[in-house]
């Protein structure tokens, strides 16, 4: 076997931490230049020169007015909620060892959902500050829920009654949603749209509240990073290594609280990012979830943005919920992950 010359040049490899921190790098230039196409397009077209003015030198025009108060609130905010339910669903998916996990498996969405449907039912209110404070504790309390019931039992918590009870109290509570829809016309049409996920009519006033939950979320995801890699081997190797798994499920599951929950507050029922951003992370940086979740984070940010910028673009001057976009996307990849599973 002959040996290579010598002064043939080593290549890193592509997951190597060099190539990684210059592929994080890389996507961050992404996301400014998704979150750039999404203030200048739109129902009015705007130039790139006229949006730096609206955010350096603001005159108070009628383009700077729809760049500062309509589309940037808009830009931040679904830059949000994508990395968000992106770092949610990676955390999820490492916790519980399942590929097809996402934020919903602990009712979040379902129990968000209900708590909004009932507060408009019974007190009227459109507000989105209250529809913002409502859903995060419906979500919170939802998510209690079902770590409470899949710790029932000599075992404890394990991955499959985590999945069985949020499967069961988002399908239940989806039911009472349904039901109480139907009694009242009025509140359907009330919340039809934050039923079908959008970022659309929300300001700097909404985010900013949520905004500390979700930094508090993001911030111990990324300190879980090396626990949850252990953690995603199974419980004995984890536990093999040192690792205080309870500490760390209990802490995952803070954080993935704070982080869906908060998302669905600001958004309503945005659907998929959670499932499909990780599997695509993890093919690129591989199993290390110290990467997995920022890059979660990027590219979350990135998948919810392009998905608005084509919500609004694709029946122009109208716009679609961008959860029916990120619908249609995440569907095509379910099916796709399911049949490969099932193989």
């Amino acid at each position: 076997m002959t040996q290579a010359p010598f002064f043939m040049p080593r290549f890193p490899s592509w997951r190597s931490p060099l190539f990684r921190r210059l592929g994080l790098g890389i996507s961050g230039l992404f996301l400014l230049g998704c979150m750039m196409l999404e203030l200048t397009l739109g129902a009015a077209e705007i130039d790139l020169s006229t949006v730096w003015l609206a955010l350096t030198a603001f005159d108070g025009s009628t383009n700077h007015l729809i760049i500062t108060t309509v589309r940037l609130p808009r830009v931040l905010i679904a830059a949000v909620v994508g990395a968000a339910l992106a770092v949610a669903g990676a955390l999820m998916q490492g916790l519980t060892r399942n590929s097809l996990a996402d934020p919903g498996i602990l009712g979040i969405s379902a129990g968000a959902t209900f708590a909004v449907v009932i507060t408009t039912f019974f007190l009227g209110t459109t507000s989105i500050q209250t529809y913002t404070w409502v859903a995060f504790a419906g979500g919170a309390i939802a998510s209690v829920a079902v770590y409470t019931l899949g710790s029932v039992g000599r075992s404890g918590i394990t991955p499959l009654k985590l999945i069985l009870s949020g499967t069961v109290l988002a399908y239940l509570l989806s039911a009472f949603t349904t039901g109480t829809l139907i009694l009242s016309q009025r509140t359907l049409d009330e919340i039809r749209f934050w039923l079908a996920g959008s970022v659309a009519g929300r300001d700097l006033g909404v985010l900013l509240p949520v905004l500390p939950y979700l930094l508090l979320g993001l911030f111990l995801a990324f300190g879980l990073g090396k626990q949850i890699t252990a953690l995603a081997l199974g419980d004995e190797v984890a536990q093999g290594l040192g690792l205080q798994t309870a500490w760390v499920k209990a802490i995952a599951a803070i954080a993935v609280v704070l982080l869906a929950g908060g998302a669905v507050a600001l958004a309503g029922q945005i659907g998929f990012i959670g499932l499909i951003i990780p599997h695509v992370v993890r093919f690129w940086v591989g199993l290390d979830y110290r990467w997995v979740l920022p890059y979660a984070a990027l590219w979350g940010a990135i998948l919810l943005s392009v998905a608005d910028l084509a919500a609004r673009l694709v029946i122009r001057p109208q716009e679609l919920p961008v959860g029916i976009m990120t619908a249609l996307i995440g569907g095509t990849f379910f099916i796709y992950l399911t049949r490969s599973k099932v193989r």
